[in-house]
C-alpha cells in the first residue's frame, strides 16, 4: 500500500478512499490470521482492532440516500465487524478468514466497479437529466393542484 499523506487523500474521490480502506483490511486481516498461527495474540488483537475501526469508517461512510445497496452494505460491515470481534475473543484464525474472503470479494467488486465508472461527462449528462426530471415533477405537481382546485 502507498504511504499515505494527507494530500493524496485528498486528491482522492470517496469511492477510491474505500478502494483504500479495502486495501487496508485485506492487509491487517492477513496478518492478524499470521498473528493468531504464530499464537502472536496481541499484535493479532491491535490488528483486529484497527480492522473494526476500518469497518466503522466504511458504515460511516455510506450514503443512505444511494438506495438499498447502503443498508446492505451497512449490514455486510455490521455482521463481518461482530466475525472480527468473535474472532478476535477466541482467537479463531478460521473466523479472520471468513471475513477475509468477504472483503476480498467485496473489494474486488468495488475495483471493478470503479474500472466502469462513468467519465465526467457522462456524469454531468445524467445530474443535467436528474435536475430535468425533478424539475418536470414540480410542474406536473403544480399544474395538478392547480386543476384540482377550480
Amino acid at each position: 500500500m502507498e504511504f499515505l499523506t494527507e494530500e493524496f487523500i485528498y486528491k482522492k474521490s470517496s469511492q477510491e478512499i474505500t478502494s483504500l480502506l479495502y486495501e487496508a483490511m485485506i492487509e491487517q486481516l492477513h496478518r492478524s490470521i499470521e498473528d493468531i498461527e504464530e499464537k502472536r495474540f496481541i499484535d493479532a488483537n491491535k490488528k483486529l482492532q484497527k480492522i473494526n475501526d476500518i469497518l466503522y469508517r466504511l458504515g460511516a461512510g455510506l450514503n443512505y440516500e444511494a438506495g438499498i445497496i447502503a443498508d446492505q452494505l451497512d449490514t455486510l460491515y455490521n455482521y463481518m465487524a461482530e466475525r472480527v470481534i468473535e474472532g478476535n475473543k477466541k482467537k479463531d484464525a478460521s473466523v479472520i478468514g471468513e471475513v477475509l474472503s468477504i472483503a476480498e470479494r467485496l473489494a474486488s467488486s468495488w475495483n471493478e466497479a470503479l474500472k466502469n465508472k462513468p467519465n465526467e461527462k457522462q456524469m454531468l449528462h445524467r445530474r443535467k437529466t436528474r435536475a430535468y426530471e425533478q424539475n418536470v415533477m414540480v410542474l406536473e405537481r403544480e399544474n395538478t393542484l392547480v386543476e384540482e382546485g377550480k
